[in-house]
């Protein structure tokens, strides 16, 4: 089985990136610097910020679809990053280091299964089990102790 994961667009987030920190805060947003790694999970790049560098955390809406599972959480994002991270086949490094929770959805946007990984090589073997449902169309990936999105996973 083929997937793919890409990180958010850049372009989604670069307007807030040149705001002051009083007018993110009209938004929501906090600007933070990462004091540790792991921590600042970065949904562009997904690789946690490395100490120093500057995320911004705000709220944003992973699941668009209009269903009871339409869903938005906090999530970090990389001030530097330059362009989403794309992977074929394999994790990106914020979801090898962490407990994943798995949320398999139809083309409808319902969900129709889940599953928690503990570890790299076991989140890669449920996103491969959970695709070998056909009517499985894509999987969010969440921290499974904060419960944020991660990224999401497509057949690819």
């Amino acid at each position: 089985m083929t997937f793919a994961i890409t990180g958010l667009a850049r372009e989604e987030f670069a307007a807030l990136f040149t705001l002051s920190d009083d007018a993110l805060a009209a938004r929501g947003v906090i600007r933070k610097k990462a004091d540790k790694s792991p921590g600042y999970p970065c949904r562009i790049t997904l690789e946690d910020a490395r100490p120093g560098e500057t995320v911004l955390l705000l709220n944003y809406e992973s699941h668009k679809a209009n269903t009871p599972y339409r869903s938005a959480y906090a999530i970090f994002v990389r001030e530097g990053a330059e362009r989403a991270a794309h992977f074929i086949d394999e994790l990106p490094p914020v979801l090898c280091a962490r407990p994943i929770a798995l949320r398999v959805f139809d083309r409808q946007g319902m969900l129709i299964g889940a599953d928690l990984g503990r570890s790299g090589d076991e989140t890669k073997a449920k996103i491969i089990a959970a695709f070998a449902d056909p009517h499985a169309a894509y999987i969010h990936a969440h921290n499974a102790m904060h419960g944020c999105f991660a990224a999401a996973i497509v057949r690819a």
